[in-house]
């Protein structure tokens, strides 16, 4: 089980990461404006993920579900009490890498990214 606020301090540490409080009090963090972690939303964790993550997170007997809302871009949702952080620490910050990584080379650059 994990804590929204062990999800935020891991969060607020990878490069460049900020958050908002939005979406019915879901904190939502992002990197360079752009959403890679949501954290509140059905009692849980959802992220960004590879078309590979999401199969396996997916699957039958994967810890996760299709993020109800964002699932077109590739997310996924875990409960918060059926993961450990170091399992969510992992996701957050491929999730993280996977947002950054698609902004423009000079937003990457302002960033120190």
């Amino acid at each position: 089980m994990i804590s929204r606020e062990e999800i935020q301090a891991f969060a607020l540490g990878l490069p460049a990461a900020t958050m908002v409080v939005q979406w019915g009090g879901s904190d939502v963090y992002k990197v360079g404006g752009k959403v890679f972690a949501v954290v509140g939303f059905e009692n849980g964790l959802a992220f960004k993920v590879s078309d590979i993550g999401f199969e396996v997170l997916t699957s039958d007997g994967g810890p996760g579900r299709q993020a109800p809302y964002f699932a077109k871009g590739g997310w996924v949702v875990v409960d918060l009490d059926s993961v450990a952080m170091g399992e969510a620490s992992g996701w957050l910050e491929a999730a993280h890498q996977i947002v950054a990584s698609k902004l423009t080379k000079k937003a990457r650059a302002e960033l120190g990214l």
